[in-house]
């Protein structure tokens, strides 16, 4: 297991504390309705998740088994691969301006290459952790599992600013997967089934998406993770979801809750 159990009941219980606070800041609750599922690939330990052009791409974790991939949507099989060496636990990846970053857990990398070509074009180096990597057009948007935002220069990988996420007042901590979503932040929150709506200015949750019970539990297998990924497709509008070494994808529309 990537992070330990405690980490995972800790984000919990903290996540839920918060949703019932009683402060005045207004903050939505959605469920989801699935409008299609897709196969996906189980060997996948879900890191990164996006659509460019059209295109599904994923990143891929653990040491020994980190890789990006090229996927086919409808049929979950991998078109094109890039491996990484065994040293690498590769986490949140992201397009933008012609070329594809790809984070490292510990190994304070991220890496670059051609987006049309998935050659490689170099890398930065960072301090802290890597955990999930988005995109306003503008700045790399990174995630390190605290309740803090990066934004980063693309040219350099320098951080320009950053923004602490709070719901009602307390931070939120374990943010992972990232996905920039009509002016929001969308983020996986680690080890639980719930997703944050960020205003990236200020960093304020606007709203939290309950998952649970999407991966129904015949199809939980011993190897099985945590929900995490999620790709948003600017030409359909599609949004869609998935975990570490889930055998589906699901696209979704959001449920409001009164």
């Amino acid at each position: 297991m990537k992070r330990s159990f405690l980490l995972i009941l800790s984000a919990f219980c903290m996540l839920a504390a918060t949703a019932c606070s009683s402060s005045a800041q207004q903050v939505r609750t959605y469920g989801y309705k699935v409008e299609e599922t897709f196969p996906h690939d189980v060997s996948s330990y879900t890191q990164g998740l996006f659509f460019q052009d059209g295109q599904l791409y994923e990143s891929a974790g653990q040491y020994g088994e980190s890789s990006f991939r090229k996927v086919d949507l409808k049929t979950g099989k991998v078109l094109k691969r890039i491996s990484f060496e065994g040293r690498y636990f590769v986490e949140g990846s992201c397009m933008m301006n012609g070329r594809l970053y790809v984070l490292t857990w510990q190994e304070k990398e991220c890496f670059v290459y051609d987006a049309a070509t998935l050659d490689k074009l170099g890398s930065f180096l960072y301090q802290g952790e890597g955990w999930g990597l988005t995109t306003d057009g503008k700045s790399l948007i990174m995630s390190d599992g605290t309740s803090t935002i990066t934004f980063r220069n693309p040219e350099t990988f320098a951080a320009e600013r950053t923004v602490t996420v709070t719901l009602r007042g307390k931070n939120v901590l374990y943010l992972n997967e990232l996905e920039y979503i009509k002016g929001e932040i969308w983020a996986n929150v680690y080890g639980t089934d719930q997703i944050v709506r960020i205003n990236p200015s200020n960093g304020v949750v606007t709203s939290v998406i309950n998952l649970r019970g999407i991966l129904p539990a015949q199809l939980r297998q011993p190897r099985t993770d945590v929900l995490n990924g999620i790709a948003y497709d600017p030409k359909s509008g599609g949004i869609y979801v998935t975990g570490k070494n889930w055998p589906k994808m699901y696209r979704i529309s959001l449920v409001e809750k009164k």
